[in-house]
This record gives structure tokens, C-alpha cells and sequence, in this order.
């Protein structure tokens, strides 16, 4: 089948990218939303990243590892960045970057409190657009801590929009708009607009700056000496780099007269005068436009008109419904256009404009549903903008820099101190680029599912970057997440990395071998530290679903306490399926394979076995029907019987082998008949099924026998139980009116029902998997049900919803559950969307109607989203399911 998009210059673009003729992706949104308060930048000796490097400091410190800006551009090595700085005339400094509570100033964790959206973006972001609303009164920093503070477990979050600084319009559309008419020839364009009543005064300043590398003493890569950026034409800045090269960068504006824009110049250096009464490396330093504009301080700014940091200051006073726009270029020498603005300027706008909605209308799976494309193409928009680059080494990180204070003792065995191998200097996919501006690995695995179907190359670049010397730990284990890298997340990259070659076609078996080679260190990794009894029960900790479990599944529990986890051990058996898949598809052109499709078949049976078995009934609970984790304790053995993912994550572990293809494998099919005749104990693993009116022969690998799915699938489809409005639940409302007790080492635990935010500060209280409805895992079962439905088709009728009388095939609920998940964002009967939660402001006010966002969990009962407000990632997977 001929692939339509290259008919499309956008994926044109993409292709000379791969190609490496045209550097397509050398800018984009790849600038954090958030730097402060991260790992990366944290000094302390006690590991305090929060309070380390607070948002106070942001305008003062230049930071050691990266940067951010207010819905900003970079380079993918972020040298030279570019975001713009707003003043109200009211806040008591420039508003460069996103504000947000901390850890412990929110009543439910971290939490940015802004109103942004990531509108539209081309794979390449050779168009992109995102969206900013910024009071005119002066930013209420103070009253949304002071609530928050106030506020417990069991209330909501005090958001900006409870301020009501937004109900009668008094506030800005910043609308961001960045276009390439070369790799190396960036056009943006500022549009606001007053959406108040009354004239209201705005000042904004296009900042451009380099990313500080000159100051530390450090030598590995990325530290450059200075730069610089000059003045050099009434319009026009010079900006000359060791490694970038030099570029030219313009500003002009409607309505602006540019004899009364005053170009400002700094340098991106620390002021430690302010911060610690130190005397500062130079005069002017970061926060010198925010003393200038607000402060009216004049000897703030370099009056040479040169530093590392420079804007125009455009000022006005912007009527009711007016808008204003700013033009800026910046481009290297190599690529200087014959005009910089004028009409050729708003046509390349156009043009790329009308190439990225060509490029997304002849996506096999774009909707043609108005509302579903709405929905579609801001859920790519923020998925695409989450890329940011992320610079990491731990090794000198953990030992500082030559030219800084010695770090404290402490510091060499801080948090990943055994992860001296890693060394990222990566654009990266993030799960949300203020909560969690840092790569996190099972996230990013769901992420490449929706990425696959806009940019393949980009998701196979990215499943293999994360398996990489300079990443995956020498042992094996894939560094889980900045906070803590040995934390161990579900074992998902091998279904992604499967997942993304089928998407792409099932062509690229040089990214299949890759991709295997390392996971086979990665599975070794899991069966030697993650069965210590060798049993093949798994207990992988807490598996990123945080507080789903009675107690902190990842601390050692007390005595000799064991636990045999049902997801750790499905994961597993899951894990041994994908093996097994890509295994087969590569045997196909290598025998070699032959071997290694037979060592996973024998793994999975024996884990399955297990799972089903040992100690009789293994992790199977008959009386309830359902798969528990089981607690081994002073020689007992106690099931955990609470209702929740861990229970259903054994259905994902599915694979169906036809035997047309296993004929072509003789290796395998002598080996497989050989197990299943002399390990006749094991036999009851696998199911065979034979269509005359097809001719297929095929048999199913999978963890519950036929009466066992059925009998699970009962609570999972009940609405009493896991099924809600908007998809499955992650634990079941059972719980609401049964709460589960266990007494462990004197101490009483308690798990209910809880469908909104978390009501424990297990695990920091910032998400909470005891009610509310999560993507990722509702995504991989619904694959599994339609596996399920592939074998056993109309022989498998399950009543949807449980105790409804209607009986339907596995492949219909999956189709039903998709159109559930989907309804969380379409407009419904109200004119809302569930997952704005009934807020007025997206109800009554025509500019917030057509604004979705993507959050990271959502409400079992309403559908309301919850945690962070813009991971995208994988909530992004919703445009899989809007056809």
C-alpha cells in the first residue's frame, strides 16, 4: 500500500530528516516548562529538590542543566533558546515562566496553576501553535499557597480559575505561533488579545538567550565557551555560538514605533549579590530585565548593548477585543531571506499552516468527524510539544563542577548514585513539562503509540535511545524516572517497541533485532532480582501504580514478610509474549530466532503454571474469581483480596500462534510439540482452536483458562465494580461500601474506593490509582480483549454491562470501552466535556469552549481530570480511538 503522506511536503520533511538532508527538527518546543525544582538542579546535601531551587530563584540562578520559558523554542540541544516575557503592570516581576505549587505546597502534591494549551504542531514543528491566558490583575501567587495550604487530602485542588480573575474576560490570549521556511530560518508571530471590557497595558519582551555553558568548568559535552548576542541594526541582533553558529534575529510589531522599543541586553549569569550577598561574576545578570521593566531600575541592563540574553520591550495599552501581534525571525547566515517581514511573512505562515492540516487529513487514522479531529489534533499538538531536551550526567552531577563550591559528602550517595553510566543529552518525550519535566520509561513507551502513527522514525528513536549504553544500566535495568531510576516500572518497552514496527508497517527488522538484543539483557535483569525465590511468582514493587496496593509495595515489609504480586508476575508473562512475537516475526528471516521463540514459549508456560498453581491455586483466588497478590507471612500464605488493576493485568498477558506460521519454523514447532508432550503438567496453559470455514489452526497462550476469563470479566464489566461511564476504573466501587483492612507489623492498613484525587500521601499524594480511570492500562486491555476475540469469537459472549442481559462479543466491549474513553473529552449533552469537570469557564466563555486538556488520570464517577493538567503522553493514546 503507497504511503500518501509523502505526497504531503510535511512529509516530505520528515523524511529528509531521516535521510539527514534537511535538519528539519533542529528547532522545536523542546524548552522545559518547568527547570526549577528538579533533580538535576538540585545541590543540596539532603536531596531537597523543592526547596534546593525554588520558583523564587528561577529569575536569578541560571540554571546548571537545562533551561525554561514561557511555551518557548530551542535548538534540540537547547543553545539557544527563545520564549516570550509578559508584565501586566501589576505583578511584582516579568512572567518568563510557569508558576505552580511544589511537592509540599500542594494539598495533592505538585500542581502548575496556568492556563496554557498546546494547540497544533507539525511532526516536525514546522508550524506550531500553543496558547497562553494571563490575567490583568496581578498574578495571585501568594493566594493560590496560602489556599492550597489551607486545603487537605479530601478537598480540591484551589485552581487559578477559583480566583475568578478570568470570569469577566480581564484577561490576555497569548497566542504563540512559531513556522519554518528553512530548518534554519524560524518565524513566530505573538497575537493578543484583550478579551476584557476596559483598556488594559501590556508589555512584551521576545527574549532570546543562550543556555548558560560557560561558567561551570565542565568539559564533557555540551560545555561551550561564551557567546554572544550584539547589537546590529535598529531591528536586528547578531548571535554568534561556538557549535551553532551565527544567526540574525529581528523584531518588529503593529502599532510600535520603533524608535521607542528599547533593546534590552544582560547575561544569563546568576545574581548571587541578590540570592547570597555575594559579588556577582558581572554587573548585569538574569534578572535584569525584570528590574528594568518593573522596577524602572536603568543600570539593570548592559548599556553596551551586548550579553547572553537580549529583547526588544515592546509596551502598550491594548483596547476591548483588540489584538496586537509581534513578528520575530531569527536565522543563520547561511539561510538569510531576501525579506525579513512583509507579505512573504504571513504567507509562509499560511502555507505551513495548510501543509500540516494536509499532512494530519491523509493519516489513515485521522477522523473526519469535526469534533473528533478537534480533539485529535490537540492531543498530537500536546504530544508533540512535551518533547523537550533533557541534559543529565549523573557522574558529574554527583561530584560538581570545577568551577563551583566542592558538593557536600553526602552527595556521592545521593539518590542514583549507582547510575554513573547515564549520560543524557537527549530531546526526549516527557510525560508533562512542568510536573514531571523528565523522561519517565513506561510513560514514554505508551507515548510512542500515538507517536508512531505521526512520526515512526521519532518513536523507534526513542524506544532504542532509552536502551542504550548511556542509559540502560549496566545490569540491565532501564532507568525508571529522574527521582529515582532503580525504581522499577511495568516491563512495557518490548510491547511498544512490537507495537510501533507493526504500526510502521512491519518492515524495519534492523529496529526489531536492535531492540531485542537489548531487552534480553533487560528480561535477565527482571528473573534474576525480580524472583527471589525463582519460583516464577514476581514482585516487582510498586510498578507505577503508586498507592494501588494496601501498603508501599516498594519498602521492605516487616520481618520476613514475602510478596508474590499478580501484576509483577503478569507483567512478566506479558513480557514473555511480546519476546516471543518479535522472537517469531524475526525467525522469519533469521533461524537463529528459532531458539529464542522456544525459550520464551517454555518461560511463559512456566510463569503461567505458576500463576495458576503453585501452592495449589497460585495467585488465583476461586471464592471471589479473581487474581490477587498473596502475602507470605510466618509461614502463611494470605491473599490480598482487593479488587484493583493487579487483579486484571493477568487478561493482558495474551498471544495467539497461528499455525500456518509456526509450519515455516521447524526449529520451533519440534521444540513446542516436544514441551507440551513430555510437560503434560503444563498443557492446561494453552488452548487450541480449529475454523473449518477458514482453514486457521490456532492456539492461545494466555494466563486464565477460558472459565477463569469469563469469571474475571464478570466484576471488570460490572458498573458496580470497574466499569464506569469513561472506562475502566483502577480499583472497583466494591470498595466504596467494603473497604479492604490488613493488619501488617502492628499497623493498620486500608484501601476504599477513592474516584477522585489520592486521600493518602502514599507515594506524595500527586496521583492516585484507588478509583480513578488511567489510559495506559484501559489501553492495553482493550488489546487484549480484542486478542481474546480473535480466538474465540462468538463462542465468547459476555453480558455488557455484568447483569444486563445483553450478550455481546469481547471485540464489541472493547469497541464500547474505546467510545467510553473517547467520551471523556467529546461534548456531551450539557456542552461540556467530562474532563473540564463542569468548569464555567469552558462551559460560558466562547475562547475556552473549543480548548482541550489532557490529564494524567481522571475521575471514576464524573470523569473529571485529575493530576497533572498536560500529560499528554499517554492520554494522547484517546486519538487511537476516535474514528
Amino acid at each position: 500500500m503507497s504511503d500518501k503522506r509523502i505526497e504531503n511536503p510535511e512529509a516530505q520533511r520528515l523524511r529528509q530528516s531521516v535521510d539527514r538532508v534537511e535538519n528539519w527538527k533542529r528547532w522545536g518546543p523542546y524548552l522545559a516548562e518547568r527547570q526549577w525544582g528538579t533533580v538535576r538542579e538540585d545541590y543540596s546535601k539532603n536531596g531537597d529538590a523543592w526547596n534546593s531551587f525554588p520558583y523564587e530563584h528561577s529569575t536569578q540562578r541560571a540554571y546548571r542543566w537545562g533551561e525554561d520559558g514561557l511555551l518557548g523554542f530551542t535548538d534540540r540541544r537547547c543553545r539557544l533558546c527563545i520564549a516570550p516575557a509578559l508584565w501586566n503592570g501589576q505583578d511584582s516581576h516579568l512572567k518568563e515562566r510557569l508558576f505552580g505549587l511544589t511537592g509540599p505546597e500542594g494539598n495533592h502534591g505538585e500542581d502548575v496553576k496556568e492556563l496554557y494549551y498546546y494547540l497544533d504542531s507539525a511532526p516536525t514543528h514546522s508550524y506550531a501553535k500553543s496558547l497562553y491566558k494571563y490575567p490583568q490583575a496581578a498574578f495571585p501567587y501568594e493566594l493560590l499557597r496560602a489556599e492550597s495550604s489551607e486545603r487537605g487530602l479530601t478537598d480540591d485542588e484551589f485552581e487559578i480559575e477559583d480566583t475568578g480573575l478570568f470570569d469577566d474576560g480581564r484577561y490576555f490570549d497569548v497566542q504563540m505561533e512559531y513556522a519554518k521556511a528553512s530548518p534554519d530560518d524560524l518565524l513566530i508571530r505573538y497575537r493578543v488579545t484583550n478579551h476584557g471590557p476596559e483598556a488594559a497595558p501590556l508589555h512584551v519582551l521576545p527574549n532570546i538567550w543562550f543556555r548558560n555553558t560557560w561558567v561551570w568548568g565542565c568539559e564533557h559535552e555540551g560545555c561551550t565557551p561564551k557567546p554572544s548576542i550584539k547589537k546590529s541594526g535598529p531591528d536586528r541582533l547578531t548571535l554568534d555560538h561556538d557549535s551553532l553558529g551565527r544567526f540574525f534575529f529581528h523584531a518588529e510589531s503593529d502599532g510600535a514605533d520603533a524608535e521607542s522599543v528599547e533593546w534590552l541586553f544582560t547575561e544569563n549569569e546568576t545574581n548571587t549579590e541578590a540570592l547570597w550577598h555575594q559579588p556577582s561574576g558581572t554587573p548585569y545578570v538574569k534578572d535584569a530585565f525584570h528590574r528594568r521593566v518593573v522596577q524602572q531600575d536603568t543600570a539593570a541592563v548592559d548599556p553596551g548593548q551586548e550579553g547572553t540574553k537580549a529583547a526588544p520591550w515592546f509596551s502598550y495599552v491594548v483596547q476591548p477585543n483588540e489584538t496586537i501581534e509581534i513578528r520575530c525571525r531569527l536565522y543563520c547566515e547561511a539561510e538569510t531571506p531576501k525579506a525579513v517581514f512583509g507579505k512573504t511573512f504571513d504567507a509562509l505562515f499560511k502555507k505551513r499552516i495548510e501543509e500540516t492540516d494536509t499532512f494530519y487529513a491523509n493519516l489513515p487514522t485521522c477522523s473526519k468527524e469535526p469534533e473528533n479531529v478537534l480533539i485529535q489534533r490537540q492531543a498530537y499538538a500536546g504530544l508533540l510539544w512535551t518533547k523537550q531536551f533533557f541534559h543529565f550526567s549523573v557522574n558529574d552531577w554527583l561530584k560538581g563542577d570545577p568551577g563551583a563550591t566542592p558538593p557536600p559528602a553526602e552527595r556521592l550517595k545521593a539518590r542514583n548514585s549507582e547510575w554513573k553510566n547515564l549520560f543524557a543529552h537527549d530531546v526526549l518525550s516527557m510525560p508533562d513539562k512542568w510536573e514531571y519535566p523528565w523522561f519517565a520509561a513506561w510513560d514514554l513507551a505508551f507515548h510512542m503509540i500515538p507517536f508512531a502513527r505521526i512520526d515512526p522514525d521519532f518513536a523507534k528513536g526513542q524506544l532504542l535511545l532509552i536502551l542504550r549504553e548511556w542509559y540502560m544500566h549496566p545490569n540491565g535495568q532501564i532507568p525508571a524516572y529522574e527521582w529515582n531510576f532503580s525504581d522499577v516500572n511495568p516491563p512495557v518497552h518490548a510491547w511498544a517497541v512490537w507495537r510501533v514496527y507493526e504500526i510502521s508497517g512491519k518492515r524495519d527488522t534492523d529496529f526489531l533485532k536492535q531492540a531485542f538484543l537489548k531487552l534480553l539483557l533487560n528480561f535477565t535483569w527482571w528473573v534474576n532480582r525480580k524472583d527471589e525465590s525463582g519460583n516464577n511468582l514476581f514482585a516487582g514493587g510498586f510498578l507505577g501504580l503508586d498507592n494501588i496496593g494496601a501498603f508501599d509495595r516498594s519498602q521492605p515489609l516487616p520481618g520476613d514478610a514475602k510478596l508474590q504480586q499478580a501484576d509483577g508476575t503478569a507483567w512478566m508473562a506479558f513480557y514473555c509474549t511480546t519476546m516471543l512475537r518479535i522472537s517469531l516475526e524475526l525467525a522469519q528471516v533469521d533461524s537463529a530466532y528459532d531458539s529464542m521463540a522456544s525459550k520464551f514459549f517454555e518461560h511463559f508456560m512456566n510463569i503461567a503454571d505458576a500463576m495458576n498453581t503453585v501452592g495449589q491455586s497460585g495467585l488465583w483466588n476461586e471464592e471471589d474469581g479473581f487474581y490477587n497478590d498473596e502475602l507470605e507471612m510466618n509461614g502463611e500464605s494470605i491473599l490480598i483480596r482487593i479488587r484493583s488493576l493487579v487483579g486484571l493485568i493477568p487478561l493482558i498477558a495474551v498471544e495467539i500462534l497461528d499455525e500456518s506460521n509456526i509450519d515455516k519454523m521447524p526449529g520451533f514447532r519440534q521444540r513446542m510439540e516436544w514441551f507440551l508432550k513430555h510437560r503434560t503438567d503444563l498443557r492446561g496453559q494453552i488452548s487450541f482452536h480449529e475454523c473449518a470455514e477458514s482453514n486457521q489452526r490456532l492456539r492461545l497462550l494466555a494466563i486464565p483458562s477460558k472459565e477463569r476469563l469469563q469469571r474475571v470479566l464478570q466484576i471488570m464489566l460490572d458498573e458496580a465494580d470497574f466499569l464506569s461511564p469513561y472506562g475502566l476504573r483502577s480499583l472497583s466501587k466494591y470498595h466504596k461500601e467494603s473497604p479492604f483492612h490488613l493488619e501488617l507489623g502492628g499497623e493498620q492498613h486500608r484501601v476504599a474506593y477513592t474516584p477522585g484525587e489520592s486521600d493518602s500521601w502514599l507515594f506524595g499524594g500527586n496521583s492516585n490509582w484507588r478509583g480513578p480511570i488511567w489510559f495506559p492500562l484501559n489501553y492495553i486491555l482493550i488489546e487484549a480483549l480484542r486478542k481474546y476475540d480473535q480466538f474465540y469469537g462468538e463462542k465468547l459472549l459476555v453480558e455488557y454491562p455484568a447483569r444486563s442481559g445483553i450478550r455481546i462479543t469481547l471485540g464489541q466491549v472493547a469497541e464500547d470501552l474505546e467510545a467510553r474513553l473517547a467520551q471523556l473529552f467529546r461534548v456531551n449533552q450539557s456542552g461540556g466535556r467530562a474532563c473540564n469537570g463542569g468548569n464555567k469557564l469552558y462551559l460560558e466563555r466562547p475562547e475556552f469552549k473549543d480548548l482541550v486538556l489532557f490529564h494524567e488520570y481522571f475521575h471514576g464517577g464524573s470523569g473529571k481530570g485529575l493530576g497533572a493538567s498536560h500529560q499528554t503522553g499517554w492520554t494522547a493514546l484517546v486519538a487511537e480511538f476516535l474514528k
